[in-house]
């Protein structure tokens, strides 16, 4: 997902007057590989202890996948099997360094979208692992020109 991220042009983000932010629950340690892994632009903060998490309601747990009755993500571009190779060979077996670095793997996470006021404009807390709003539906909510 944050790979995708990477793609929402930092110049759009500048022209409507937003920022792009994402917080994960791992160690501070991973930022910099994570950030080269999916060649981030944005700024990336680590929870390792997830108040922030706790604070905006994503307090749910589980390593549950899309269910058979829902469409799966167009930001899902592997299969299960394809993204955990992809994971553990861009991670761990890339840079021994990071294994345990990784957080909570069943820790669900969000979308927040806020207003120059810091009020909450939209909000996704995910029901299950493959659960992220939509890149282009974010970028719609929050005003930003996309692709």
């Amino acid at each position: 997902y944050v790979a995708q991220l990477s793609s929402v042009r930092p110049e759009a983000l500048s022209k409507a007057n937003r920022q792009l932010i994402i917080v994960g629950c791992g160690s501070y340690e991973a930022i910099a590989a994570y950030k080269e892994i999916t060649s981030c632009p944005f700024a990336i903060y680590a929870d390792p202890k997830r108040e922030l998490y706790r604070v905006l309601g994503m307090t749910y747990e589980t390593l549950a996948l899309t269910p058979a009755n829902e469409k799966r993500r167009s930001y899902l571009q592997r299969g299960l099997l394809g993204n955990a190779l992809r994971s553990i060979w861009t991670g761990p077996l890339k840079n021994l360094s990071l294994i345990g670095k990784q957080g909570n793997i069943s820790q669900l996470g969000g979308e927040f979208v806020f207003d120059s006021d810091v009020t909450c404009i939209f909000a996704h807390r995910m029901k299950h692992t493959e659960d992220h709003t939509e890149i282009s539906e974010l970028m719609q909510v929050a005003g930003v020109e996309y692709p």
